[in-house]
């Protein structure tokens, strides 16, 4: 992919809307007389795109059009599966999901309205999240007599802990913005129809940082988490080591010696 200041790959009628800013790309799900609802299609746009991230892309902005971020799985879409099956797409949605968190490259999502199953879940996977008044978090599955597969007990359950997460899916509470924030899952709450603006600005501020410290972050502290006490402070000399080094860690030294803002490479 080649990225250019204001194209889009993507026309109206496409299930993901692919625009760019400079070094920001902006994905809208657009789906909205489904609420963004997650179909196979919208699945295979964003494995497309974190697969082949321009090079020139140092910070992604998602989000959905028509005033929800997704309502979750596409349920009109899904037919009567086999085991095997719903395991493999199961599988599928965790792939996908991987390589949203962990492709290296920082995902500012904006959250609004509905943020429900497989919204919740990829929104989870995105590191900095904006959220509007009008947001509804919700895990509605158990309500509907299935289990979450897209990832929601590693992610979600991380966020707001296992305990929060079974009385969410028993109970199918629904979340504001407010608590959202308090529980994690939301790390900014804004004004209504300020989400788009504040991303935005947080994903220039973030596209300005080193792109390598950007890189370990997203992989070292997600990767990190899973390791023993031990394994996890050497992961994290390791990656010292890396960012300490190098033509970014001088400038870094002499943006701050000379007093001035570093200009990363």
């Amino acid at each position: 992919m080649n990225a250019m200041t204001g194209t889009s790959q993507a026309s109206a009628d496409q299930v993901l809307r692919v625009t760019f800013e400079g070094a920001i790309a902006r994905l809208a799900f657009n789906r909205p007389a489904k609420r963004n609802a997650i179909n196979d299609a919208t699945l295979n746009a964003l494995d497309a795109f974190f697969s082949d991230i321009p090079k020139d892309v140092r910070a992604i902005v998602l989000s959905g059009e028509g005033g929800h971020f997704s309502a979750g799985l596409d349920l009109s879409e899904q037919s009567e599966r086999e085991a095997h099956e719903v395991l493999r797409h199961s599988r599928g949605w965790h792939a996908i999901m991987d390589k949203i968190q962990l492709s290296g490259v920082p995902v500012v999502s904006v959250l609004t309205g509905a943020v429900m199953g497989g919204g919740l879940e990829i929104a989870a996977a995105t590191h900095v999240r904006v959220t509007e008044p009008s947001v509804k978090f919700q895990l509605p599955e158990g309500k509907r007599g299935i289990f979450v597969g897209g990832g929601a007990t590693v992610r979600v359950g991380r966020i707001i802990g296992p305990d929060r997460m079974t009385e969410m899916m028993l109970t199918g509470r629904v979340y504001g913005a407010e608590e959202a924030e308090r529980l994690g899952l939301a790390h900014y709450v804004v004004g209504e129809g300020e989400g788009m603006a504040k991303a935005l600005e947080l994903a220039h501020g973030i596209a300005d940082n080193s792109s390598l410290v950007n890189y370990l972050v997203i992989q070292s502290i997600a990767h990190i988490g899973d390791m023993s006490r031990g394994d996890g402070l050497y992961a994290e000399s390791l990656s010292a080591a890396l960012s300490q080094t190098g033509p970014d860690a001088r400038e870094g030294l002499m943006a701050f010696l000379e007093k001035r803002k570093p200009n990363f490479r």
